[in-house]
């Protein structure tokens, strides 16, 4: 494991107490000394390994996860390749069209193909962060998404990440980076730039922060994130997060517009409509449990479909699959 913030130290002792050998690597020796110290008190069975460097962190692992703030892959990527490191790659980062091409460009295999990378995201954020606030039980029920790329990802490295992440708890979503990249843009890039505009435009009024409750709560949560894990996420997906940003400005144009009209109130109503019923119909309810077979087709599928994969069999030949219930 390369970075023991909050996502990777949530995977550092999620893995340990699911009684595998973890070992940890964080560039701030701060928090290095934070992980050791967090291992010697957690019960026996679950403790976990710090590591002085990335080589060291990778030089055994089967399977290697970057989760470091976007800026940082680059760099990590070179670090794993100097090394010759041959097992798995993964990683937890919110973008994953610019982490797809560093790999391709920077680890270097004997294959033309990604061979040994597959892309990873765990929709698990909090607004707090680093070591301290790692929760081993952080992905049980979240969506994880692991990308399969026609063509490039192997199918069995898939399937490892897919058991590995569905033992934790957590929904694997098949989703190439470009469907990945496109849909974050929507229900998470542009909801912390929405999320920080509301905080700004409140925090000049001390009324207003006083009689805030609970929409303002809601609304802005997401506002207490560092800054340039925020700046990294919405920018490193600027192609997707601009429409998706174009659009609801294009949105709250047209709700203004409604409250110039002789009755903003009837003018309110039919533009609040839609998002209403969206928001209630959402989270989707699943359906029924089905066995699908192993398939890229079939699983990209299943993933554009809004559905997930639950538990891979044991012989890799079929997953257990969920649709959304129609």
């Amino acid at each position: 494991m390369i970075g023991l913030g909050l996502i990777g130290g949530s995977l550092v002792r999620a893995l340990a107490a699911a009684g595998h050998s973890v070992l940890g690597y964080d560039a701030d020796p701060a928090t290095r000394a934070t992980a050791r110290t967090a291992s010697a008190q957690a019960p026996a069975g679950t403790r976990w390994q710090i590591a002085p460097t990335v080589r060291d962190a990778a030089a055994r692992a089967e399977v290697t996860v970057l989760a470091v703030p976007l800026p940082a892959v680059a760099g990590v990527l070179d670090e794993l390749d100097g090394a010759g490191y041959a097992g798995l790659v993964s990683d937890v980062t919110s973008v994953k069209g610019p982490v797809r091409g560093m790999v391709a460009s920077r680890l270097h295999r004997r294959h033309s193909r990604l061979a040994g990378y597959v892309g990873g995201h765990p929709m698990a954020g909090r607004e707090t962060s680093g070591f301290g606030a790692a929760d081993p039980e952080l992905f049980a029920g979240c969506a994880w998404v692991l990308c399969l790329e026609p063509g490039e990802t192997v199918l069995p490295d898939w399937l490892t990440m897919a058991a590995l992440v569905t033992a934790l708890g957590a929904r694997a979503v098949p989703a190439t980076a470009a469907d990945h990249d496109r849909a974050v843009a929507a229900v998470s890039h542009v909801p912390h730039l929405l999320a920080s505009a509301l905080a700004r435009v409140s925090a000049a009024e001390p009324l207003a922060g006083t009689l805030a409750a609970g929409s303002y709560r809601d609304g802005t949560r997401v506002a207490a994130s560092r800054a340039e894990l925020v700046a990294a996420m919405c920018g490193g997906n600027a192609p997707a997060v601009r429409p998706a940003l174009d659009e609801v400005i294009s949105l709250l144009t047209a709700a203004r517009a409604a409250l110039d009209a002789g009755d903003p109130i009837a003018a309110l109503t039919p533009w609040l409509a839609p998002g209403n019923t969206a928001r209630r119909a959402w989270p989707p309810s699943p359906g029924k449990p089905v066995d699908l077979p192993a398939d890229p087709d079939a699983l990209l599928a299943l993933g554009r479909d809004g559905g997930w994969v639950t538990a891979v069999a044991a012989d890799r030949r079929t997953v257990t699959a969920v649709r959304p219930a129609r």
